[in-house]
């Protein structure tokens, strides 16, 4: 049956959200580098997005994988769609980079040259550096239709070159293979000083009509030798950077002896990154497939072609040919690509201050000498990443390493970080002659590799390994401490439920939230929960709920409760937070209650299918965050007639985590710990900064200050919130 509600698609929103990511580049008020790094991250996005989602329609549409949520017409009019989205926001992204954030760059002194024109002055250093630094690790690859094609690697930058032999040369009218052939290896064995440096993008455009043939190249970047961003010397007060593509071109003329240079434009591949795999496999053969698959990662088929916009339509016809692209394939981007790299630009001028971001705090509850099996055995403790330290969970798990009651630490791993302080806090457990019990999710995408590695130095260690659940991805992010008395005497046993990874690096970057309790109806539910992923039984939870078992039930009961409270009057109240909203059964039920009169307030950091503003959906408000932290947390309130009822865990409110993956959500149960969740979405609904309304047209729409009022910037309002209730 057809529904009678609509929804956003899904990657059309998620562009919606990256273009808000986008957006925090024109913020005058941050940072002029917090700013640039933005774009970085708007750029990383993107890239990642094509490799998996985009890669995902364009097997669909060409028929190579069969879809039960699409057609192929379906898919193809979907990628269409995309790349018309896309075009429209890089063109964005070149004026924000060009008009905003250069002109920034210039103010500050800092001059980063990207055009032709560069000053007198630094010519011969130019010259010089390409010559010594760069010259040795570029090899120009010839191009020709109906031959062997080269191969261009995923996300590396190349320069694709067109040059014409210099009038004096014999052959005029054409290039033989052998002259071709000789002509290459000139370029990798000569060291020619040649007539001088022209910087810029032609060293002589030679006059088409002369009728000779030209020639075409690629060259890749060599950044794995030479840094992306040069710092020239200083003039001045003035410091000076270039791009290292812009460097090499401005010396074409001295890899080309012989020849014109007509042209150069950088171009890219993005190619399919997703990895397929028989998830039904056992353990044994689904680490074997992993193992053989991820290093085929990098020679997936192509899912995106970016070539300066710039770039002629013959020459990029050429390309197309000899390159075997698809025109659904083709993506116009800017004169410098792979802008994720802005992430690593140099800030020369010492003077620019960067972003002073809310510094993890340690409670003074918790200080080195407290224990926190002591203070978690009288009440439950509520932490909040990165606004508190990471550091309290690690001497969790070493208290719990160096006491003598500890019977078994129990954690999930999802993505932990490189050198991670966690499984190396882990590993000395287990040498401890603690047992130590690891469920290691083989497929995290793009942390395969990470995470097996990290799963075989545990088990050499004696650390019990559970690999993936076949057929599911296990999200939860819990740890269970077990524990008995020498004696033999029941004592309290520990739970961890968070809402975030054991992850050092993106507890300091990412909002999270964590909770350590002794309940002996959460550490039942939890221990029971840890019997399931390795198989010995089909668990009855009584206070966690578990995706796959007794969340949609509950979920549906929760949302029931408000509707009736609605009809009968009172008032119906429910606050979602989460990474995205997209299963379209929980969307209609939130659809219903608003029909109703609940009052329903989303904060949705990225996907959101629901639509705002429709008759249906005249009771429901969609907030959204970008700020210095990624807003990461899930955290569901509902009203329950004035008695609040607050949980938070793993999951969004997408398809596969509610019936494809296995996620724990845990209600507070302290009430102290409920009114601190509570007073921090009403500071993030409360946020007239950093927050915006997403409308029926997925347009961020800027929450404005009421004259008046106060400036609410959530994280940094919540920050000073939790450093004055820390005592």
């Amino acid at each position: 049956m057809e529904s009678k509600y609509n929804y956003f698609k899904r990657d059309i929103s998620w562009l919606s959200f990256n273009y808000r990511v986008l957006l925090e580049a024109l913020d005058e008020r941050l940072p002029l580098y917090e700013r640039i790094n933005f774009i970085s991250i708007y750029s990383s996005n993107l890239e990642e997005f094509y490799k998996i989602r985009v890669a995902d329609h364009k097997a669909v549409a060409s028929g190579a994988t069969e879809s039960d949520e699409e057609t192929v017409q379906s898919a193809r009019e979907l990628v269409e769609e995309i790349n018309k989205e896309v075009t429209r926001q890089l063109d964005d992204r070149v004026r924000i980079y060009e008009q905003k954030i250069l002109p920034a760059l210039r103010k500050n002194h800092i001059i980063f040259y990207q055009d032709n024109h560069v000053e007198p002055f630094h010519q011969q250093f130019i010259k010089d550096f390409f010559r010594e630094e760069i010259f040795p690790y570029l090899q120009p690859v010839p191009v020709s239709k109906d031959k062997i094609v080269s191969f261009l690697r995923d996300n590396r930058l190349y320069l694709a070159i067109r040059v014409y032999p210099k009038k004096e040369e014999k052959n005029k009218g054409e290039e033989t293979k052998e002259n071709i052939e000789k002509y290459t290896g000139e370029c990798i064995n000569e060291r020619n000083d040649g007539e001088g440096i022209k910087v810029g993008m032609e060293a002589a455009r030679p006059n088409v009509t002369d009728f000779r043939q030209p020639l075409y190249f690629v060259m890749k970047q060599p950044y794995a030798k030479v840094p992306r961003f040069i710092e020239l010397p200083s003039r001045e007060k003035n410091h000076y950077l270039m791009f290292t593509e812009d460097i090499i071109k401005a010396n074409l003329n001295l890899i080309f002896p012989g020849y014109d240079v007509d042209s150069s434009y950088c171009i890219k591949i993005s190619r399919d990154a997703d990895i397929l795999i028989d998830d039904t496999a056992s353990s044994a053969d689904l680490v074997a497939q992993l193992k053989k698959k991820v290093k085929k990662r990098k020679i997936g088929d192509v899912c995106r072609f970016v070539y300066d916009r710039a770039m002629p339509s013959e020459f990029l016809d050429f390309l197309v040919d000899a390159f075997r692209i698809q025109r659904d394939e083709l993506v116009p981007g800017d004169k410098h690509l792979n802008l994720e790299d802005l992430r690593h630009l140099p800030n020369p001028n010492k003077s620019l201050h960067s972003l002073e971001k809310p510094k993890p705090m340690k409670l003074t509850v918790l200080d080195e000498k407290e224990s926190i099996f002591n203070y978690v055995a009288k009440k439950d403790l509520l932490l909040y990443y990165p606004y508190h330290s990471f550091e309290h969970f690690i001497h969790f798990l070493y208290e719990a390493v160096h006491n003598p009651e500890t019977r078994e630490i129990m954690v999930t791993q999802y993505r932990v970080a490189e050198n991670s302080a966690v499984i190396n806090t882990l590993i000395a457990a287990a040498q401890n002659g603690k047992k130590v019990t690891v469920f290691v999710e083989l497929k995290a995408r793009f942390d395969e590799e990470n995470n097996l590695a990290t799963a075989e130095m545990m088990q050499a260690a004696g650390i019990k390994i559970i690999y993936s659940i076949p057929g599911l991805k296990v999200h939860a992010k819990v740890a269970l401490i077990r524990r008995r008395g020498l004696n033999g005497e029941k004592i309290p046993s520990y739970a961890y439920i968070s809402t975030g990874n054991f992850n050092e690096k993106t507890a300091t970057l990412y909002a999270d939230c964590g909770l350590f309790t002794c309940r002996k109806e959460i550490v039942a539910d939890l221990y029971n929960l840890f019997r399931t992923l390795q198989g010995k039984e089909d668990p009855k939870f009584t206070t966690l709920l578990v995706a796959r078992f007794n969340l949609i039930p509950e979920l549906n009961r929760l949302i029931d409760r408000e509707i009736s409270l609605a009809d009968e009057g009172k008032q119906g109240r429910i606050i979602l937070k989460m990474n995205a909203l997209q299963d379209p059964t929980m969307i209609d039920r939130l659809y219903e209650a608003s029909e109703h009169g609940v009052q329903i307030d989303l904060i949705v950091r990225g996907i959101c299918c629901l639509i705002p503003g429709q008759s249906y959906s005249r009771n429901i408000r969609v907030t959204r965050i970008v700020d210095s932290f990624l807003e990461h947390a899930r955290i569901w309130y509902f009203g329950n007639d004035g008695t609040p009822k607050v949980f938070m865990g793993s999951p969004d409110w997408m398809r596969r985590n509610l019936y494809r993956r296995i996620e724990a959500i845990t209600p507070i149960l302290a009430p102290d710990l409920r009114d601190s969740l509570i007073e921090m979405l009403n500071i993030q609904l409360a946020d007239n900064q950093k927050a915006c309304w997403v409308d029926d047209k997925l347009q961020n729409i800027f929450k404005k200050r009421t004259p008046g009022t106060p400036a609410v910037r959530a994280q940094y309002t919540f920050y000073d919130w939790l450093n004055k209730t820390n005592s």
